[in-house]
This record gives C-alpha cells, sequence and structure tokens, in this order.
C-alpha cells in the first residue's frame, strides 16, 4: 500500500469565483463559474491565455443571463483579449449552450470530439412539442411511475434547442491521443465514456493539472443514464473503462479541475472511489434482483436515499444504465410486464 497517498480528497479553493469574476488556479488559467436553474446550481468553465487571446472550455446554459456575465468575464478578468477557441468537452446543454454565441459573436473555432459535436448539432434540431411515441414507450419500459408518465406526455418535454444557441457548421475534431497546446502547455487529450459519449478530457504535461469537464467530479458521482435514443446502451461498461484506463495516468498531486463543484487533489483516490461506488452499487441491485423489479423500482437500492420529483428523470435514466449494464453482461434475465416495463431478475431466481 502507498502510505504517502492521500487518503481524501484537498480543496485547495473552498470559495468559488463570484459570478462576473474569476479565480487564477494555475498561471494563465482562470476558473470561471456561471448559475444554472437545476439543483446542481452550478457549472465551472475555463479560461487559458494563449499570449494574444483566450481558449475557452465549456460555455453554460446558452441564456441571456449567461451571456451578460460572460461579458463580465471578457471585459474584466479577460482583459478585453479575443476568444480565438471554444472547446467543449461534451455534448450537455451546460457546457455547450453558448458555443454557437462564441463562434458567430466572437469569432472562435470550435472545438470538439466528433461524437460531442454531433449529438451537440442533432439534438438541437430535434425540438419537440410534446414527448414522442418512441420517448413514451421508453419510460414505461423502464417502469415510470405512470402518474409521472401521464403528467409528462402532456408537457413540452427539455428541447436544447431552448436552451442552447445554434452552432453553425464546421469545427475542428480532437481524438484519444492527440495532443493540444493551449494556456502556454501541452495537453494531452484522453477520451472518457458514459457520461457523455467521446467525452473530452485534457491531461498537462508541463504541471500538474487536469480538465476533467463531467467526467471526473469530486463530491458527487457524474450521472450515468440511458436514453430513448439508444435504448439497449451499456454506458456504464464504458465509464468504468474509462476510470481504469485513467487510474495508471493519475496522480495525487494533479490538480483536477471539474465542470462541477471545487479544484481538488487526490485523483487516484477519487478515481477508486467512483469505481468502487458503482461496483457496490451493482451488487446491492443483483442482491435485489433475486425478485423481479422494474428499473424504476430499484432507486431505493441504487441511490440509497429517497427520490423526488426533480431528480426522478435522471435517477430513471441512471437505474436503466446499471440494469443493462447488468443484462447486457448476460447476469440477469428480463421479461416483459402486462403494463409495458422490463422487469429484470438474477439468474437462477424465480
Amino acid at each position: 500500500m502507498d502510505t504517502e497517498r492521500p487518503m481524501v480528497l484537498n480543496y485547495p479553493w473552498d470559495t468559488p469565483p463570484e459570478h462576473g469574476g474569476a479565480i487564477e488556479v494555475a498561471p494563465g488559467i482562470l476558473w470561471i463559474r456561471m448559475p444554472l436553474p437545476m439543483k446542481l446550481d452550478h457549472v465551472n468553465l475555463y479560461a487559458l491565455d494563449d499570449g494574444d487571446g483566450w481558449t475557452v472550455i465549456d460555455t453554460g446554459f446558452g441564456s441571456r443571463k449567461t451571456r451578460e456575465i460572460w461579458t463580465e468575464v471578457l471585459n474584466g478578468p479577460m482583459a478585453g483579449k479575443p476568444v480565438k477557441r471554444v472547446i467543449m468537452t461534451h455534448h450537455h446543454p451546460d457546457h455547450m449552450g453558448n458555443v454557437g454565441w462564441f463562434q458567430t459573436e466572437h469569432g472562435a473555432e470550435l472545438v470538439s470530439t466528433r461524437t460531442s459535436w454531433l449529438f451537440a448539432r442533432m439534438l438541437h434540431l430535434d425540438a419537440q412539442e410534446r414527448p414522442p411515441s418512441e420517448t413514451l414507450a421508453f419510460w414505461k419500459s423502464a417502469g415510470m411511475d405512470p402518474e409521472i408518465l401521464d403528467q409528462r406526455a402532456q408537457e413540452k418535454p427539455f428541447n436544447y434547442a431552448d436552451i442552447a444557441v445554434p452552432m453553425p457548421l464546421g469545427f475542428k475534431r480532437i481524438k484519444q491521443g492527440d495532443v493540444i497546446e493551449m494556456g502556454g502547455r501541452t495537453w494531452d487529450i484522453h477520451i472518457g465514456n458514459g457520461h457523455a459519449p467521446e467525452h473530452a478530457t485534457f491531461w498537462s504535461r508541463d504541471d500538474n493539472l487536469v480538465i476533467s469537464g463531467d467526467q471526473i467530479l469530486p463530491s458527487i458521482s457524474p450521472n450515468i443514464g440511458v436514453y430513448v435514443t439508444e435504448p439497449e446502451a451499456d454506458p456504464l461498461e464504458g465509464w468504468l473503462e474509462a476510470c481504469e484506463r485513467f487510474l495508471p495516468l493519475a496522480r495525487p498531486d494533479h490538480l483536477v479541475l471539474g465542470g462541477h463543484k471545487l479544484p481538488f487533489t487526490g485523483l487516484p483516490v477519487r478515481l477508486r472511489q467512483l469505481i468502487d461506488n458503482h461496483h457496490g452499487a451493482l451488487r446491492r441491485l443483483m442482491k435485489h434482483l433475486a425478485e423481479p423489479h422494474s428499473a424504476a423500482e430499484c432507486f431505493s437500492v441504487l441511490f440509497k436515499r429517497n427520490i423526488g420529483a426533480g431528480e426522478y428523470g435522471l435517477a430513471l435514466v441512471e437505474s436503466v444504465a446499471h440494469v443493462n449494464h447488468l443484462y447486457l453482461k448476460g447476469d440477469v434475465t428480463r421479461e416483459r410486464r402486462a403494463d409495458g416495463a422490463w422487469v429484470y431478475q438474477a439468474k437462477g431466481q424465480g
């Protein structure tokens, strides 16, 4: 056992930057925070000084309020220098909502993995007034509470177009193993999966910095969900694979700049925690599935707390991810229940 490895995470800053401000977390690297209208009420963004301009990593929700705060940051901590590149770590709207604004209003080049760009473009174009039949069938198959399903069937669903500025055509692709220069440093690009397909992370060769987006977070586990776009997916397999692949790269002194919460050190410990937490959840789930249950009937076992209405959707897709993982591994069987839900049971039971 490595006794020099820290057994807890350390947080160099206990207070995030004010809206409109920034904290320099390393020479030439600014930590910026933007508000989100949800329980997780913030997102962390980063600006890297390239000398004659800035590289911005992630951009916040595509709202007027966020763009007003960005204008304060651009004229204040970023000293009015142009944003020449914008990078989205992944396609979720709290990270890419203003990418199109930086492209069209600031002339910034977009840098992204191919899958992130394709998902962002596709979801922006897929605007709906009511959930389509495929979505309703997916919710039923997951065992969604009938009252919640009836309510959501009558509501306008979440649309990227409502919170993401349209992205013009054209981007520069990055992929696993690429190298990028930004902020006076050389960075290796390592691609994660699970929380979002082809999620980009950046590992500095010159100092102890890792920009992790939502792939690695300190005090919460990234949501790992299955959606109607790919209902038979196994994102948990991809996420666990990425965590195991990152472990040999991780150093205790790495300062991890994540998409939420606070920057931290102790990356090897955190990766092991994240891996072990999900393996523990899978073991609990296997015991629970001695009797047949739908994905929605596994909340208490997976999350060990009450799931409220505001968290229900994220809990449902994560629960589907876990039962899918066990099903695709061959550890459980499934049958269609009369109400349309898949029910899962450990092999050898029933």
